[in-house]
């Protein structure tokens, strides 16, 4: 899922082509995708795009008169830019929408069959505000903010970063680099924080973010965002279980958990212990190792 640095440079992208532009028309090609429609759609052909913006995930193109279109990408939606005779190159089952400029189209695209991504037309801030799912801004807030989410509810540090009532736009993917940067166990509980790994978890969240968005930027050089991915070969830990940790060498580990999964490193975050995978540590029982060492 494209997470915080993804939506950034995405946004960035937009604004250089389509703010202060009329979008000429909008295309439906999966009606499943609209979830909102008021006002409906083809009220805003011709409306010029008068702003970008995220909220926590979610991309947000703004018109006049406060309507507001709102993409939500979840896991496996991407967005495209194509000049005008451009070819695709993207199969039409996995075009959601085209939004259609006279100097291009955006599309917003979804792999896979299950279908989740949505777009949202609303009226007003208040309906805006609605799709908000209310977590901190992890770039803009202060430490103290930060730990009141934090300990609003005792769960694991895995699970906090990734709610996005308690912190907007962080998901699997940073999440593991957050507290692989921070040092911090993935399932150490949030209330059971001291100070310092507070702050230390504080300074690793805006660090990494951060870092990842220059990147990310970097990357793209000015051009449309197309290879959008949640595994990236310069990343500390995430998608690289068994490879060695870049800063110790030890084999990263994983935990696997529905269709997520946690990597970490023992050596660096978690004092050498290996962290019980649920489905696994439960079939091997007492064959489960506990320690790198019995890895």
């Amino acid at each position: 899922m494209p997470e915080l640095p993804d939506i950034v440079v995405y946004l960035e992208a937009l604004e250089a082509r389509v703010v202060g532009r009329p979008l000429l028309f909008v295309h439906v090609r999966s009606p499943f995708v609209v979830r909102t429609v008021d006002p409906p759609l083809d009220r805003l052909h011709g409306a010029i795009v008068r702003s970008v913006g995220r909220l926590g995930k979610r991309l947000v193109l703004g018109f006049d008169d406060e309507r507001f279109v709102v993409l939500h990408l979840m896991i496996a939606g991407r967005l495209r830019w194509r000049e005008p005779g451009q070819k695709t190159g993207i199969g039409p089952r996995l075009v959601l929408a085209a939004f259609e400029f006279e100097h291009g189209t955006l599309l917003f695209t979804e792999a896979g069959s299950k279908k989740r991504a949505s777009l949202h037309v609303v009226r007003g801030a208040t309906a805006l505000a609605a799709l908000s799912r209310g977590g901190i801004e992890p770039l803009t807030c202060g430490l103290a903010a930060f730990e009141e989410a934090l300990v609003r509810e005792n769960h694991t540090l895995k699970r906090s970063l990734t709610d996005p009532r308690l912190v907007s736009g962080v998901g699997n993917a940073y999440s593991d680099e957050i507290l692989h940067a921070a040092r911090l166990s993935p399932l150490k509980l949030t209330r059971s924080l001291t100070a310092d790994e507070t702050s230390r978890l504080f300074e690793a969240t805006r660090s990494t973010l951060t870092a990842w968005t220059d990147r990310l930027r970097l990357e793209a050089a000015g051009r449309f965002p197309e290879k959008v991915t949640a595994f990236h070969g310069a990343m500390a830990v995430h998608g690289r279980f068994g490879q060695p940790c870049p800063d110790c060498g030890a084999p990263v580990q994983h935990i696997v958990y529905a269709t997520n999964e946690c990597n970490y490193c023992a050596i660096c975050q978690t004092g050498g212990r290996l962290l019980a995978d649920r489905a696994l540590s439960r079939l091997l029982k007492r064959d489960w190792p506990r320690t790198l060492e019995d890895w």
